[in-house]
């Protein structure tokens, strides 16, 4: 019997239970089909108003990411460790630039597309960018998924479509990691659908916030399983300014990044999320009542020197 190998927490807002697999393959694993559960799916929000103030729905959405980050601090207060990203981009990295074509569809003003061109920028993986008209989306009609980000990655003959962008970047993080054929690895991401509080049905991924490593990679990358979710107080600018702050904290002084001397994904999420909301009062506001902008400034810096010059 091959070596027991285990589904890895991501460092992600939200989290599911842990998952095993024996014999190579994991498991795909099913959350239950809660209506609490699907009614904060966070496949994209749509269009986000880009008014000088900073409509609610843009300020809720990025609290809401980034205070569900937050659950990640727990686990970082035990068990991260600063990690070599430059070394884990050297060859897996290379491969998937020279044998994947990548295209993103997005709206530009969307925290969750941010999110996605964040992780992409900061591991240096060429892609291209098509905007999707938010009323018509005739640039997806190829899609049966209507939500953005869609990455569609294209292998020789072979075209593999990442809905979701949680999943988006959990795929090729576990490809990055273990180098297994990304078609395998989309299979660990399950598509549900279940009806919303308002009637609606939607589409929920299974297993979005984990990685699909066996037992060493998985101790080379995150050590810990704890996860924790965060609600939304009333105020949501007062609540995106307390989750900054405790961001902040659980990064801590003494290192820049919550993932040590490199930013890992749980920082890339939380940039991407807040880095659309540049040029709005509610950012400046943000940077000015909080103590978030170091770090903030920091990972720009980082991503900006990670990213093949044009």
């Amino acid at each position: 019997m091959a070596p027991a190998a285990r589904v890895v927490r991501a460092l992600w807002p939200g989290g599911c239970a842990l998952a095993w697999r024996l014999g190579g393959r994991p498991q795909p694993l099913l959350p239950k089909q809660s209506r609490a559960g699907f009614a904060g799916a966070a496949g994209g929000p749509g269009p986000v108003a880009a008014a000088r103030k900073g409509s609610p729905r843009l300020l809720g959405a990025a609290a809401l990411a980034l205070g569900g980050a937050l659950g990640l601090y727990h686990t970082a207060r035990w068990h991260l460790r600063a990690q070599d990203l430059h070394a884990e981009r050297s060859a897996a990295q290379l491969s998937l630039s020279s044998r994947l074509q990548l295209t993103l569809y997005q709206y530009k003003t969307c925290p969750f597309c941010s999110k996605v061109r964040a992780f992409l920028d900061f591991h240096a993986l060429p892609y291209q960018v098509v905007e999707v008209n938010p009323v018509r989306r005739a640039e997806i009609k190829f899609s049966s998924y209507r939500k953005v980000p869609i990455l569609v990655a294209q292998e020789g003959e072979s075209s593999q479509q990442l809905n979701d962008s949680s999943v988006i970047i959990s795929a090729l993080k576990t490809y990055l990691v273990s180098g297994q054929p990304l078609e395998e690895i989309i299979t660990y991401y399950p598509a549900m659908k279940a009806v919303n509080d308002q009637g609606k049905e939607v589409t929920e991924f299974g297993n979005k916030y984990w990685l699909m490593l066996s037992e060493k990679e998985a101790q080379q990358v995150y050590g810990g399983k704890e996860a924790r979710t965060h609600r939304l107080q009333d105020n949501v600018r007062e609540d995106l300014y307390e989750a900054a702050d405790k961001w902040v904290a659980a990064v801590g002084k003494d290192r820049p990044f919550m993932g040590g001397q490199k930013p890992n994904l749980a920082d890339l999420a939380v940039y991407g999320v807040l880095r659309v909301m540049e040029g709005l009062d509610a950012f400046d506001d943000l940077m000015q009542h909080t103590h978030i902008q170091p770090w903030y400034l920091r990972v720009e810096r980082a991503i900006t020197e990670a990213s093949p010059a044009d």
